[in-house]
């Protein structure tokens, strides 16, 4: 298998796995993002040191092993961010994978190769991973879905650590039934609601670009033919630069913590911007740690109580298309800022989100998403199916 015209595997041979010969997922095929594990071969996590310094796996991922049981057919693993740390999808030592929607920009990351392997047809669903947005990011970047699920909610045995209480194993699909359906193989039974109200973040549409904003408007009322109205509301009193700068800090340690060691041992060679923040990580103040980890801890009693009853929030998953390929690193690192203020609220709140290709600017996609109360991931994407289907967008 060669045919991959968007560089969105991992170069070198092709991992591929029967799935069972029945089964909800019967007939469909799938990918990895490169830190899961397949039995036999080294999960290179987007790092040729990494690739290099541990051996192969002894078994299969928990979800790779439940989509081949729900018999679906693996047919490749996907390139990552180097140790899954940055949001552009850049990789200089596989390549970066081209953006299919919009060739001329980023396809956006951790989850580079996933979202490019779904947006371009060579996979129906592909596993993602989301610590700080690493699956909805590219999904918007890419006009395909995504979702993060609710913390702890898919198994991420068999997978390689980021921010461990913030890491979840999310996936993309072209089709709102399909990601639904993934979620009925992966995710636990049963679960909360998402009946509404829909609560418009009036923070994550200001802090988007007006263009994304008005782009949007129309999956929005789609969205409101089903909920209601949507209420504007404001949860973020502290600004979403607060935000982004608890979720950076706390996480930082996590990611040091988890890769820490391993770096110190190799001193492995890193891209542009790699380097830099996991030195950053490693220079962490542990006081801004804990104050990160506090404000967490606020923000998540706040919002979780704000979702317990079945309100949906809504905004925009990205407040802006991907950046182009010619954008400086300095570009890119306030694109970042100002993203990860939006992807913070499910990320340190452990919250399900869902994102919809729900509308295009200047030709390049831009999502739309719904974030639901911890739990309530099934009936997330259900709502996310219906809206989909009222908003005409591939469901």
């Amino acid at each position: 298998m060669t045919d991959d015209p968007v560089g969105a595997f991992v170069p070198g041979p092709r991992t591929t796995r029967a799935g069972a010969a029945s089964g909800p997922l019967a007939g469909l095929t799938f990918a990895v993002k490169d830190l899961y594990d397949t039995a036999g071969d080294v999960t290179g996590y987007g790092n040729p040191d990494w690739a290099r310094t541990h051996p192969p796996a002894t078994a299969d991922a928990a979800v790779v092993t439940a989509l081949l049981e729900a018999g679906a057919r693996l047919v490749g693993k996907t390139r990552t961010v180097e140790l899954a740390y940055g949001l552009t999808g850049e990789n200089v030592w596989h390549g970066t994978p081209i953006n299919p929607a919009a060739p001329d920009r980023f396809p956006g990351g951790s989850s580079c190769g996933s979202a490019a392997a779904v947006a371009a047809g060579l996979a129906d669903l592909a596993m993602g991973s989301d610590t700080g947005g690493s699956v909805r990011i590219p999904a918007s970047y890419c006009g395909i879905y995504g979702i993060r699920p609710s913390w702890g909610a898919v198994s991420l045995t068999g997978a390689c650590p980021l921010g461990p209480a913030y890491d979840t194993a999310g996936w993309f699909t072209a089709h709102a039934s399909l990601l639904r359906r993934v979620g009925d193989v992966l995710l636990p039974s049963g679960g909360s609601a998402a009946t509404g109200p829909l609560l418009k973040v009036q923070e994550a549409w200001m802090n988007a670009e007006p263009a994304t904003a008005a782009a949007l408007a129309p999956a929005l009322e789609a969205a409101e033919g089903i909920l209601g109205a949507a209420l504007p509301i404001n949860i973020a009193p502290e600004g979403l630069e607060a935000f982004y700068e608890a979720f950076r800090c706390a996480q930082a340690v996590e990611a040091w913590t988890s890769l820490g060691p391993w770096i110190e041992a190799t001193n492995p060679a890193f891209g542009p911007g790699v380097k830099e923040r996991f030195a950053a990580a490693k220079a962490m103040d542990p006081a801004k740690a804990a104050a990160g980890r506090a404000f967490r801890r606020v923000a998540q009693a706040r919002i979780r109580a704000l979702l317990a009853g079945g309100a949906v929030l809504i905004y925009p998953t990205s407040p802006a298309p991907a950046p182009l390929l010619s954008a400086s690193q300095a570009e890119q690192n306030a694109v970042r800022e100002k993203t990860m203020g939006v992807t913070a609220i499910a990320g340190l709140c452990g919250l399900p989100e869902v994102t919809l290709p729900a509308a295009r600017v200047g030709g390049a996609p831009v999502g739309l998403s719904l974030v639901g109360a911890h739990g309530s991931d099934r009936a997330l994407l259900a709502l996310a199916e219906a809206v989909a289907d009222a908003a005409g967008l591939p469901a």
